[in-house]
């Protein structure tokens, strides 16, 4: 017997990773390429993504993966960004300074099986839908918190992606009326608080003014405010500093504010919250689903969607972008 394998690729900011998934959503081989951390050119980072999924291929096709030989159906690339409807496109990818992209007619030919382009949160939630924390759930909205905040809608087994394909970029729901200043050019945006860039940016603001209550995270960075990171923050919290779980706390009710609003347009039954911010378990969840009780519009007289962490991790965008790609291969 043949095994049925999709290929998936995240891109990142100065990586690209792939995997081999099988139609399960298990990942039976990686590989992974840096890209150069100040390059914006997209001739580059299409480069690197042919490298990993050549890597990929001839390990599937040297029959030393997985429980057998195996075929690749087809390539998944999740992209943090704007992708149009047609699957193909990369409409606007800040990050990567692509602007209309063709990505998929850049790739084709160069690898050989046909390519499917998908936002990574879209790729995500489809991942947790058919393998994570939301199996069975008809109405799901997951939200990605990293550097910014990213979306997917599926419901009805179905990835909801707008007329334009732009569907559910929740992180630039306006919150804060003349609030932060976001990189997209508006102000108040939802993921100016409730994001990893929140997060890092308030606890750095306060080591600057010296606060004495910052001192165990000031001392992690040898009172550099600069080394300040997610991760560590959290793992400050997750070892007991007061401050890093307050500010943990904060970045959560601001989650607990936009779920509330999102269900008041779209009543989801679960809510799933992935991305690196999200490693902070119940100490970012928590508060987030108390808000969320507060705010939800006809609290007490309506069902309330549930509020979990994702089950996948850091693979969900992989994995979904290389199911998407087997489904949409069969299509």
């Amino acid at each position: 017997m043949v095994l049925d394998y999709a290929i998936g690729i995240d891109i990142g900011g100065t990586k690209v990773s792939g995997g081999v998934v099988d139609d399960r959503g298990r990942i039976v081989r990686r590989a992974r390429r840096d890209t150069p951390e100040r390059s914006k050119s997209p001739r580059i980072v299409e480069d690197t993504i042919v490298s990993v999924v050549h890597e990929l291929l001839q390990a599937i096709d040297s029959g030393c993966i997985g429980e057998g030989p195996g075929h690749a159906r087809a390539v998944g690339i999740g992209a943090a960004g704007f992708v149009g409807a047609d699957g193909a496109t990369v409409v606007f990818a800040p990050h990567l300074s692509w602007r209309n992209e063709p990505l998929r007619e850049a790739l084709t030919h160069r690898v050989g099986r046909p390519i499917f382009v998908e936002n990574d949160a879209n790729a995500a939630a489809w991942a947790e839908w058919r393998f994570g924390a939301a199996r069975g759930e008809s109405h799901l909205v997951m939200i990605t918190l990293g550097t910014g905040i990213g979306g997917g809608i599926v419901i009805d087994g179905r990835v909801q992606r707008g007329k334009w394909g732009i569907a559910a970029e929740f992180g630039h729901m306006q919150v804060v009326p003349n609030g932060q200043r976001c990189e997209c050019g508006n102000r108040g945006c939802w993921e100016q608080y409730a994001s990893g860039n929140a997060l890092v940016r308030e606890a750095r603001s306060m080591i600057l003014a010296q606060s004495p209550v910052t001192q165990d995270l000031a001392a992690r960075v040898e009172a550099e405010p600069g080394g300040l990171t997610g991760p560590l923050i959290t793992e400050a919290a997750k070892a007991g500093d007061p401050t890093a779980r307050e500010l943990l706390a904060e970045v959560g009710h601001w989650l607990g504010v936009g779920l509330a609003n999102i269900a008041a347009a779209l009543d989801p039954g679960a809510f799933v919250i992935g991305g690196g911010v999200s490693a902070a378990g119940d100490l970012l969840i928590a508060p987030a689903r108390d808000t969320f009780r507060r705010k939800l519009t006809g609290r007490g007289y309506r069902p309330e969607a549930t509020v979990t962490a994702a089950a996948l991790g850091n693979d969900a965008g992989l994995i979904g972008a290389a199911d998407l790609a087997r489904v949409n291969s069969d299509a």
